[in-house]
């Protein structure tokens, strides 16, 4: 099979596991809701400059995403699926990115190789076909990276330390200053794997950094100095400081204890670090070629700076897989164009994804599993998916190492998306359930009371008014003035008296809806 071929494959798989969670799946509580929402409301203020969630200025992300999914609306329309597929274009891109990075490191085999490898990680392919700003941000780590290797090693000059620096200013654009973290250690540690022969004097790198940064500088002041100035002093000092330094000393959110997302790699890995032959073709590469050794310290450096910043979550570390792609695929040579002993290659993470498919089995069957695993129902549907699991593991069983692993990683989420769409978890994760009961309140009022509200409703029910974000206390005062409003809170919160106009379970959470005149 040519190199043209494993890539094509590689991107096509993605992009129809991609459409299968966009057809199959809900927009997932809180943050892709929430995301779309916030552009939504860029378009209904015509603020372009700064983002809104429920009527507060929206502090958390830059505005690259709402963006762009403005942009698809403007060609498509306003709908749910158009929002959706600016996530998963951005994952096909940093797929594509790798296979042109590996190429530029080493060989086009070597890159389409890379790119089917970070297309079957699962959790890449999980996150790559969601509506987040990981894909954008790796995108812009592969630029960074790869215009880093042109002015180091390849004598690129001043033009290459202009790519670096436009990469610099897309990643802040794509999710803030944390592109730094994952790029500027590849500088600091550059005497690690640039040749030596090779090695720019230190006085001309200075140079090329400083020109990276001006050109950063200016393409980000171009969004941040009046949106600054308009924001005001409270939006200044979130987006210039608290949104990075808050995460890193004493996060206001997802903080974790430091060897967290080492404990994660078994899964964040799956299922290329599970098979024997993986390991096997680590220990034989060179460990003096100093692409590989860029990318090395490419993922090394980023699990060590992300475990030592208090905020985590798993996702953050979607750049770092390109590193580990490109790893892998010159550690599995060309035994990866050849199918392996089942044992050796791809039978042990075939198993355990069996294993995962029977135990959704027993849930669905109330063989085990707690509460939630009644949302697994009807039961035939749970067993289909997994049937789905055993066709795609035999074929996968029967292909070339890479692209059976690849199939298997991927038809994870393939089976993980059949699940969701065909039993009661689509519904319950369904912001659209709880937006039908209250796009036709506006005018009347609509109030959350006692909920820690993220406008996951705001998108689904097209609302052009913030919803009121009461505490018990306000709400009767609130009532005098909206007699005809509608009130969602939490059922059994006795924020109004029984019984509620309606009940409706959404994110895990029991929501009673009250509405019209109140006794």
């Amino acid at each position: 099979m040519t190199s043209r071929q494993i890539g094509a494959l590689a991107l096509i798989a993605f992009t129809l596991v991609a459409i299968s969670g966009i057809v199959l799946r809900p927009l997932i509580p809180i943050d892709e809701t929430r995301y779309v929402s916030v552009a939504w409301e860029m378009r209904v203020s015509v603020d372009w400059l700064v983002p809104h969630k429920n009527g507060a200025i929206y502090t958390d992300k830059p505005p690259l995403l709402f963006w762009l999914i403005n942009l698809v609306w403007s060609v498509t329309g306003v709908s749910e699926w158009a929002a959706r597929i600016v996530g998963p274009a951005f994952g096909l891109a940093a797929i594509a990115g790798t296979w042109a990075l590996g190429r530029r490191l080493w060989d086009n085999r070597t890159g389409a190789r890379a790119a089917a490898v970070l297309s079957g990680f699962t959790v890449f392919a999980l996150y790559g076909g969601a509506t987040m700003f990981d894909m954008l941000l790796s995108l812009a780590v592969i630029l960074g990276a790869g215009a880093l290797w042109s002015a180091l090693v390849r004598g690129g000059g001043r033009r290459s330390w202009a790519v670096f620096g436009l990469a610099l200013a897309l990643g802040v654009y794509a999710k803030g200053p944390v592109i730094l973290v994952h790029l500027m250690p590849l500088v600091l540690l550059s005497p690690l794997w640039v040749p030596a022969l090779r090695r720019p004097p230190l006085g001309q790198i200075l140079r090329g950094v400083g020109l990276a940064l001006a050109v950063a500088l200016a393409i980000v002041g171009i969004w941040v100095v009046p949106a600054a100035i308009l924001g005001g002093p409270e939006y200044r000092e979130m987006i210039l400081w608290k949104q990075s330094s808050g995460r890193m000393v004493s996060s206001f959110a997802h903080a974790r204890p430091w060897y967290w997302l080492a404990a994660t790699l078994p899964l964040l890995l799956f299922p290329w670090v599970w098979s024997p032959a993986l390991w096997r073709g680590l220990r034989r590469v060179d460990r003096t070629d100093p692409a590989l050794r860029l990318c090395g310290l490419w993922a090394l450096s980023g699990l060590v700076m992300f475990s030592l910043i208090s905020g985590k979550q798993v996702h953050y570390l979607m750049p770092e897989l390109v590193a580990v792609a490109l790893i892998f695929a010159r550690a599995l040579g060309p035994s990866a164009e050849e199918p392996a002993a089942p044992l050796a290659g791809i039978g042990v993470p075939a198993l355990l994804a069996l294993f995962g498919g029977a135990a959704a089995i027993a849930a669905a069957l109330g063989l085990a599993g707690g509460a939630d695993a009644a949302l697994l129902r009807p039961a035939v549907s749970v067993v289909a998916a997994c049937v789905v699991l055993l066709l795609i593991t035999v074929v996968a069983l029967r292909l070339p190492l890479t692209l059976g692993m690849a199939l298997l990683g991927l038809g994870v989420v393939l089976v993980l998306n059949l699940g969701i769409g065909l039993t009661g978890l689509r519904q319950a994760y369904d912001a659209r359930i709880v937006a039908s009961q209250i796009a036709g309140h506006e005018a009347q009022g609509i109030a959350v009371v006692n909920v820690k509200y993220s406008a996951e409703f705001n998108f689904p029910a097209r609302l052009t008014a913030p919803v009121a974000e009461l505490s018990a206390d306000a709400l009767p005062g609130w009532l005098s003035l909206h007699p005809q409003g509608l009130v969602l809170a939490a059922c059994g919160a006795g924020v109004l008296p029984p019984p509620a106009t309606r009940e409706i379970t959404f994110n895990g959470k029991s929501w009673c809806l009250w509405e019209g005149p109140r006794p």
